[in-house]
């Protein structure tokens, strides 16, 4: 499948929304009113995923030297995925309204190079442990 077939226009499945590609050519997996997602992708724009469940935006993110992105969780499967902002593209940018309700419900966090979305496998790195030293005498 070309990558033009895969990335058309739809409507929003939470909102009834029309949704366009975005102008760079790059794959948009929320809708831009209410950021609400369909479970379709196992990676972004492959269409591979049988699930097929709403996918519901649970919190903000900013990687290290990336934009925001929205996490979206599958409400039938649990899987989470990030998938980055579009509030710069020209044609349908990202609605300022719906990623303020997003970033109110839930804190700005970033990303580290340890952290990776629930549902993979994987463990986030635990900070090292501080010894205790014995206070000493007089």
């Amino acid at each position: 499948m070309s990558r033009a077939s895969e990335n058309q226009s739809f409507t929003c499945a939470h909102c009834g929304a029309g949704v366009r590609p975005l102008a760079g050519g790059s794959y948009r997996n929320h809708c831009p009113q209410c950021l609400w997602s369909v479970h379709v992708d196992v990676r972004p724009g492959d269409r591979a995923a049988d699930c097929g469940g709403p996918m519901r935006p649970v919190r903000l993110v900013q990687p290290r030297g990336k934009r925001l992105a929205v996490v979206h969780r599958c409400l039938t499967c649990g899987v989470e995925s990030t998938n980055r902002l579009a509030v710069d593209d020209p044609r349908q940018p990202d609605c300022p309204h719906a990623v303020a309700a997003v970033q109110a419900a839930t804190s700005i966090t970033e990303a580290g190079p340890n952290e990776r979305p629930r549902g993979r496998a994987g463990r986030r790195r635990r900070p090292p442990r501080r010894s205790v030293r014995p206070a000493r005498g007089p």
